[in-house]
């Protein structure tokens, strides 16, 4: 239901749509994985970046890479485009003003607060409070348009009508 145009959720909009599509482009990503020598591309990035392929941080992504196999990359691909999914149908509908999409908004953005506070205390860094900062205001503003709405709804239904009883 639209009730007034809310600005805001046109930006918000297009935030969780460029989530997904970054998340999409990851999911091709993995799938450029798919039957090759990972092991020898990893040493051929370690070297590309003039890190020594013999040091501990370097085996780390050496020895992951040698050991991703085509059915993890599928599954990775899959989670990423179940994810693309949900954060573009919920730009569709923020973009259209549904309430649902409020609602996902408020949820999905919610769920990820508690990580990333753990996360910024644990490394703190711009990045991590500019990522948090941007949640809490999308957060912040979708459970205040949810109220909003709902107190809108209330102050529609007049005392002494037949809907009031």
């Amino acid at each position: 239901m639209q009730t007034t145009h809310h600005k805001a959720l046109r930006p918000v909009a297009c935030i969780e749509a460029l989530k997904g599509l970054i998340v999409l482009i990851a999911g091709f990503g993995f799938l450029s994985f798919l039957n090759r020598d990972n092991e020898l591309f990893a040493e051929q990035i370690i070297r590309q970046l003039h890190l020594n392929p013999e040091h501990y941080y370097p085996q780390i992504f050496i020895n992951a890479m040698a050991r991703l196999e085509d059915s993890h990359l599928w599954a990775l691909a899959g989670v990423a485009a179940i994810y693309a999914t949900v954060r573009f149908v919920e730009a569709y509908g923020l973009w259209h003003e549904r309430r649902w999409a409020e609602w996902l908004a408020a949820l999905s953005g919610g769920i990820y607060i508690p990580f990333e506070t753990y996360e910024l205390f644990r490394n703190p860094s711009g990045l991590l409070i500019g990522v948090l900062s941007l949640n809490l205001v999308i957060v912040g503003y979708m459970v205040w348009l949810l109220t909003e709405t709902r107190r809108k709804r209330a102050a529609e239904i007049k005392p002494g009508s037949a809907d009031h009883r």
